[in-house]
């Protein structure tokens, strides 16, 4: 599996736990962090912890490397590292915020193939 399909993967598994306004952008090229970032949002606590946490699970079922997983799980914004897609699960105020997404606007947004 490449990278950009595990992340159409990782979106997928997000929106069964109702992640919200789901990005990929492929970043070959723009950086050595990753290959492709996924940016999701959660309406509250308690749901990014069953987001992050459905993600993690369904890695580990399909054999998946399981990822790093930066921020606390009472947090607004967690990091799932999975080496060459890096997931950014954010509560959708701080993702408002911070607004990394601008960031890498120089990216490739990729669409899901059911959304092309």
């Amino acid at each position: 599996m490449n990278y950009i399909e595990k992340a159409q993967k990782i979106v997928l598994w997000a929106e069964e736990k109702k992640a919200e306004d789901a990005n990929i952008i492929d970043v070959t090229g723009l950086t050595a962090i990753c290959d492709a970032f996924v940016f999701l949002s959660a309406g509250n606590e308690r749901q990014l912890d069953a987001i992050v946490e459905f993600i993690y699970i369904k890695a580990k079922e399909e054999g998946i490397e399981t990822p790093k997983i930066e921020g606390k799980k009472e947090s607004r914004w967690v990091l799932l590292d999975f080496g060459d897609v890096v997931v950014h699960v954010f509560h959708k105020e701080e993702r408002k915020y911070y607004d990394i997404e601008k960031l890498w606007a120089d990216g490739k947004f990729i669409l899901l193939p059911d959304r092309e």
